[in-house]
């Protein structure tokens, strides 16, 4: 019995028959690589190449997104598309706070994706990202939507609100490419990774660029309002919150004014904590970030301060935000 070969066969796997799971990602791949591009740039000081992302091209006149960490700076910025041609790219615009930013590729007739809904992605569902890791063109990983309604800090130093998490695998150089979901939409720009850790990759949501790129497309920029304040989180006594009354625990303690700013005008000194505006709690510096949108300058708005232990109001003309300003 020993001594006899035994050889076994197993039946022939019909040529072509995949799964329903690869074939979704393929399908989403064919659909969606060709309007992922290569994304590198050179040094403003020297004509050499210096630095490299990815790139999601949005329109199909060439207007694409990446991040603007990827494009930052850069002396020259070219597109290498999907079949391998460099074009020439002009940088549109750029958001900081976002950490996105608009390129126009030389050239029409570009294959492009549609940006999905990213409001409507679950936890657990299928994410697909396409990019150009460590110049590595055209590199599909997979994963799942790991968590939603992320934070992450921008480089001007206000938070990115509702960042997407995903495991999908993501290196240096994926940084602009697509996020994408099962059903080929770009749900997310991908944008950044944590070193040292495994599986936690984050990407800016979809709905976010939406709101950008017509700023970017018009002037270049995003405009955002300002007070002319730095400040820092105040948590506040329980004792001070009963006696007067108030319905938050902590505020925006004013460090410091900018002459002939907003708030000078307002009569806000240092050491006042703002409680609220336009009756809206503002428990932290990112909360106030989060509330000055464009829609707000130019107009006025209602305070609501701590000062001396008493609580008053102050009146507030909302101006743009100067630009490379770091505080509120």
């Amino acid at each position: 019995m020993f001594g006899r070969k035994s050889t076994f066969v197993s039946a022939p796997r019909r040529r072509g028959a995949r799964d329903g799971f690869s074939e979704t990602v393929i399908r989403v791949v064919e659909s969606i690589g060709p309007a992922v591009i290569g994304v590198r740039r050179t040094s403003r000081m020297r004509d050499l190449y210096d630095g490299a992302g990815s790139g999601v091209i949005v329109s199909p006149d060439g207007y694409a997104l990446t991040n603007n960490h990827v494009v930052r700076g850069a002396g020259r910025v070219e597109g290498v598309l999907h079949d391998g041609s460099v074009v020439a790219a002009e940088v549109v615009g750029a958001d900081p706070d976002t950490d996105l930013a608009l390129l126009r590729l030389n050239g029409r007739g570009h294959q492009s994706a549609e940006l999905g809904d990213s409001d409507a992605l679950k936890v657990g569902e299928l994410s697909i990202a396409i990019g150009n890791p460590l110049g590595l063109q055209a590199t599909v990983t997979v994963g799942v939507i790991s968590a939603l309604r992320r934070t992450l800090r921008g480089e001007s130093g206000r938070l990115i609100e509702d960042v997407i998490q995903t495991d999908a695998a993501l290196n240096p150089g994926n940084s602009g490419g697509a996020l994408v979901d099962a059903d080929g939409a770009v749900v997310g720009i991908n944008t950044a990774i944590i070193g040292g850790a495994q599986g936690i990759c984050f990407a800016v949501p979809s709905n976010t660029a939406k709101t950008v790129i017509p700023d970017l497309m018009r002037s270049g920029r995003v405009a955002r309002g300002w007070f002319g304040i730095g400040g820092q989180t105040q948590e506040l006594s329980r004792a001070l919150v009963r006696r007067l009354g108030l319905d938050v625990e902590s505020g925006v303690l004013v460090v410091a004014i900018s002459g002939g700013g907003p708030a000078e005008a307002a009569g806000l000194r240092v050491g006042d904590v703002v409680l609220k505006l336009d009756g809206l709690a503002t428990p932290s510096v990112d909360a106030v970030h989060k509330l000055l949108t464009g829609n707000r300058i130019g107009r006025r708005v209602a305070l609501d301060v701590l000062r001396d232990g008493a609580r008053i109001k102050l009146d507030l003309s909302v101006t743009e935000r100067p630009d490379e300003r770091r505080s509120a």
